[in-house]
């Protein structure tokens, strides 16, 4: 028994699956204390969209600390906060007509914004219920957890929670069903028992619901039924966002204008803690400290958030290549469906943000089992682990992908043929 099994909480996940000792990474690739290398198809769960270590982010920060910069100022002003407030409004928010949102320093994980923005939304309307959606996955402290519909990370909070109202996600009544008219519908019969929220709670792709991506005509019809009943529209972008669909939010190409948006994860580009929640400047009615936390203030992370902004974010050539690799990866994934299972595998998600559907969570699983051993590092999602999701560094090569789709046909195949032997 090694030192994580004997002392380390049962709680732990992800080293179940990877169980091997890491002990260095750049780029797209995980080194073990032995020596043994891993393409990483799993990015941090979406946190490191930069990949690991890149050399520019990481001079940034040795240069800062080796200057003494501030490393925790609570929410004190600081020239590294400074830096990133003006990089983050020139070059995301501004040329995004959002340059007139307020950007509120949170506890520094997702579910830190997520809590602070259905506060918000409950302050200003002056409502409690909030509307969220199948399968959506919004964090596990008490309220963003109340939005989350994971049965598994639900059963662990050991009480009710409750002014949520779940409503079906795109697709989930099936093909051909608008299910914002079924929200509209509800809405609008005093009836329905459905008390009026204050906002709407929405992943344009739901990453940890089994890559479920919304189309754009479903997304843009939630925004019009937000604005008919007077309800404020989220948008939670922590794993969808910083690039990962190919525009720095998720929402950009579906022409929707959230009222507010969550955002961590690879917000600071190298994989330190740090989230925001950003809204338009109306809905500011926060009071001092009515919301606060002792670590609002990563400045180490707004150094290496700002440079991300200023390497990767100037022009438009890094979404380019998102776009462009997105495209390979997806084009690869469709062939391992048309070579392993046209009928029962199925292309999910959007971007950099895809995956295969199987039948069941046991044959997800043993495709990430079998690709492990292959030297390749990726996960499932889903309601039933039942989809083999690829979350890869945007900065990953050609080669690295190529790479990674190779390992997933074997790795089907193989997982595919345990199958046929066991049912012979």
């Amino acid at each position: 028994m090694n030192i994580f099994q004997k002392t380390e909480s049962e709680v732990r996940t992800y080293s179940r699956s990877f169980p091997v000792t890491f002990s260095k990474a750049k780029g797209a690739v995980l080194t073990t204390e032995d020596g043994k290398e891993y393409v990483d198809f799993l990015a941090g769960a979406g946190t490191l969209n930069y990949g690991h270590n890149n050399d520019e982010l990481k001079q940034a920060l040795i240069d800062y600390i080796t200057e003494d910069g501030l490393t925790h100022g609570l929410d004190m002003q600081s020239v590294a906060k400074e830096n990133f407030l003006h990089t983050f409004r020139d070059l995301i928010l501004e040329p995004r007509g959002m340059g007139d949102f307020k950007v509120m320093f949170t506890g520094p994980t997702g579910t830190n914004c997520v809590e602070a923005a259905m506060k918000l939304a409950r302050k200003v309307k002056k409502r409690s219920n909030i509307i969220s959606f199948t399968n959506g996955f919004h964090g596990v402290t008490g309220g963003a957890l109340a939005a989350t519909g994971n049965q598994h990370h639900r059963g662990g909070m050991g009480t009710s929670m409750p002014d949520i109202t779940r409503m079906p996600f795109d697709g989930y009544l099936g093909e051909g069903v608008d299910t914002t008219e079924y929200l509209d519908q509800v809405l609008s019969d005093p009836s329905s028992g459905v008390d009026h929220p204050a906002a709407v709670l929405v992943e344009t792709i739901q990453g940890e619901g089994g890559l479920n991506a919304a189309s754009f005509e479903w997304l843009r019809n939630l925004e019009k039924v937000c604005r008919r009943h007077d309800m404020l529209l989220i948008v939670d972008d922590i794993q969808s966002g910083c690039g990962r669909s190919g525009r720095f939010f998720s929402f950009e190409e579906v022409g929707i204008k959230p009222d507010i948006v969550t955002l961590s994860k690879s917000l600071s580009a190298y994989g330190l803690p740090f989230a925001v929640t950003i809204f338009r400047p109306e809905l500011d009615v926060w009071s001092p400290g009515e919301h606060n936390g002792t670590f609002r203030g990563n400045n180490h992370a707004f150094v290496t958030a700002a440079a991300a902004f200023k390497t990767f974010w100037s022009d438009d050539r890094f979404e380019k290549e998102v776009r462009r690799k997105a495209e390979k990866l997806r084009n690869g994934l469709k062939d391992i469906i048309r070579t392993h299972g046209a009928k029962s595998l199925k292309l999910k998600g959007r971007g950099l943000m895809s995956g295969i559907e199987c039948p069941d969570g046991d044959l997800a699983g043993d495709v990430i089992a079998h690709a492990f051993e292959q030297g390749l590092v990726i996960e499932t999602s889903g309601a039933h682990d039942q989809v083999v999701k690829c979350l890869v560094p945007l900065v990953i090569t050609d080669e690295q992908i190529e790479f990674g789709l190779k390992v997933l046909d074997k790795s089907f195949a193989s997982a595919l043929e345990k199958r046929q032997s066991k049912a012979s």
